[in-house]
């Protein structure tokens, strides 16, 4: 397969899989069997193990000094404001608006690569990215609320930030892709998040009656672990090793097509045609991302 195509599918894959955890994370965390915090460390810290044992299978590269450091800023921005502002941000605000915010990162990082990365930005990428931008917007309007949200603004403010912490993390990672293999700087990046998610998640942690769990929260509790977590963290500088940062993240908005398409399978969901017309602008908008040429690195 091609640089370019596996860059691609992974990117695609990425949103599958964080598409479907939508469901699975909901299950384990409103089912009551592990509060966020708790949920969050375990995520990262099991992921972080399983970075560290197939780290073999990349290749022998001697890391610089320096670049300790950038692991350790991708692991604050990336895993722990990330994924705790998230957390802790969707137990104030609706999923509606939640989703709504989190569509802003392929424009964040669009700015972000111009800046920093020196990308350029040209006119079917910015008609891509608000064609996808209406698409993710319409659809996610269009969603259930839900009536047990206790501080929208609050929640909001820090979905936002975490939206732009991931757009940070994005362009970190980006300067990471051209210097080593995946394998060998993540392993530092779930290292050090472990670490830094360690004193908010461990007493949630701690409190979990594992022997309430049944075999499909478990396998739930995994797929987030394996899935959502190790392989995506795995696949997305994969793919920003051929693609630019601002089409990588343009695939964000697919998760919201496939958790209504997962939703709809599992019967938590129906079809219809705002959500359909909804898809449409958003494939749309992914495929006009992915028609630039990747600028070939010297």
């Amino acid at each position: 397969m091609p640089k370019k195509t596996f860059a691609f599918v992974a990117a695609f894959m990425v949103q599958v899989f964080y598409g479907i955890t939508f469901t699975f994370a909901s299950d384990v965390i409103k089912g009551g069997f592990i509060k966020p915090f708790g949920f969050i460390l375990l995520r990262v810290a099991g992921a972080g193990v399983l970075f560290w044992l197939f780290s073999f299978l990349g290749p022998k590269e001697k890391i610089d000094r320096k670049d300790y450091f950038t692991f350790f800023l991708g692991a604050v921005f990336g895993i722990a404001i990330n994924m705790l502002c998230f957390f802790k941000g969707f137990e104030y605000t609706t999923p509606i608006h939640a989703s709504v915010i989190m569509v802003v990162v392929p424009i964040i990082v669009l700015i972000l690569s111009a800046i920093f990365l020196k990308e350029k930005v040209i006119s079917t990428k910015i008609i891509g990215i608000l064609l996808g931008l209406s698409g993710a917007v319409v659809l996610s309007f269009y969603g259930k609320s839900t009536a047990d949200s206790t501080n929208i603004p609050l929640g909001n403010l820090l979905v936002f930030i975490n939206a732009v912490s991931y757009s940070i993390y994005i362009i970190i990672i980006k300067k990471l892709t051209y210097k080593y293999h995946p394998l060998t700087f993540i392993k530092w990046l779930f290292l050090f998040g472990t670490i830094l998610v360690f004193p908010f998640g461990f007493s949630q942690l701690s409190a979990v009656d594992w022997t309430s769990f049944s075999p499909y929260i478990f396998f739930e509790v995994g797929f987030v672990i394996v899935g959502a977590t190790f392989a995506t963290y795995l696949l997305n500088p994969l793919a920003l090793r051929e693609l630019k940062a601002s089409t990588v993240t343009t695939f964000l908005y697919l998760q919201p097509v496939i958790a209504g398409i997962f939703a709809i399978i599992v019967g938590s969901d129906s079809l219809d045609l705002i959500k359909i017309v909804a898809a449409i602008l958003i494939f749309a908008g992914v495929y006009l991302v992915s028609l630039n040429k990747v600028k070939k690195r010297e």
